[in-house]
């Protein structure tokens, strides 16, 4: 069994974190509301004071943070991760959504000490993290993803590996990229359905059951029928437009134009400064359903 520090213990991390706990791995945690890893640590997980502290002795490093900033602070920082005395070949797992940028200078400070650097962002929701049925998108060199596949599968039932360090993350910003797409068309048909007199509820069925259907759009429909978008969140606004941002950063440095994420991106906009960054995405159907076409349109 390994010797494993886990860094974020927010809804992905704790179940990710629980799970490498039940398969008989010893699991240190840091997180920075330390309140929040108390149900792990009765669960048999180690407190650490700091990222470094986690560290201590570790075989593998996990990381699961909710954006640039926090990431940032847990890698860099005076305590941070890579100030700890981390052993050439251990292995740092860095499931946060990030930019493709940062993940691959995060990437060359590892292998500059020798570490072995695995980007392996997740799809999945806080209820895939504690069942162990998320998939792991991943980049990384052949060797360390096999050092990592066991670790891996605890909390996961399914590994992709898109090619080297950095190909996870830069699937990952896609997917999420078209499905902030997705959602944004999505709220606008409802939105068309709501105002031509069509029952939603019959709307949102029917697109369960047609060509139009994916997981996500499906989820957020019957939430935009519901409209309980503030009720047991599961993907805010913020982290959406947060997501979006990054790949649009990443299409910037490929110079690749992406106009529809950057519709996609105005709506998340106007979404967060309207004061719904921490409700469900599902939202923006508020946003699609309140605008009207002018007398000159």
């Amino acid at each position: 069994m390994a010797s494993i520090a886990f860094i974020g213990i927010g809804k992905m991390g704790a179940g990710m974190a629980s799970r490498l706990l039940e398969a008989g791995h010893g699991v240190s945690v840091y997180n920075r509301t330390a309140a929040k890893a108390d149900f792990i640590v009765s669960s048999g997980a180690r407190l650490a004071g700091s990222p470094r502290e986690a560290c201590a002795g570790a075989d593998a490093v996990f990381c699961m943070v909710s954006d640039d900033a926090a990431s940032r602070a847990v890698w860099l920082g005076a305590d941070g991760i890579l100030a700890s005395e981390l052993v050439p070949g251990t292995l740092l797992i860095e499931c946060s959504t990030l930019p493709h940028d940062w993940v691959m200078d995060l990437a060359a400070r590892g292998a500059g000490r020798g570490l072995c650097y695995i980007d392996s962002p997740v799809t999945g929701l806080p209820a895939d993290a504690a069942g162990g049925a998320l998939t792991m998108l991943v980049g990384a060199r052949e060797e360390d993803l096999n050092r990592a596949r066991p670790l891996l599968a605890a909390v996961s039932n399914r590994i992709i590996r898109f090619g080297a360090v950095g190909a996870g993350t830069a699937y990952k910003l896609i997917i999420n990229m078209i499905g902030a797409v997705q959602i944004a068309s999505a709220a606008e048909g409802m939105a068309l359905a709501q105002r031509a007199g069509l029952d939603l509820a019959t709307v949102a069925d029917a697109i369960a059951a047609g060509q139009a259907a994916s997981p996500q759009v499906v989820r957020n429909v019957r939430r935009m029928v519901a409209g309980d978008h503030g009720r047991d969140v599961v993907f805010t606004a913020a982290l959406r437009l947060k997501d979006v941002e990054y790949a649009l950063r990443l299409a910037r440095g490929l110079r690749i134009g992406v106009p529809f994420g950057e519709l996609a991106e105005g709506g998340l906009v106007e979404l967060c400064e309207g004061g719904r960054s921490q409700v469900n995405e599902s939202s923006i159907f508020e946003i699609a359903a309140s605008r009207r076409l002018s007398s000159a349109d």
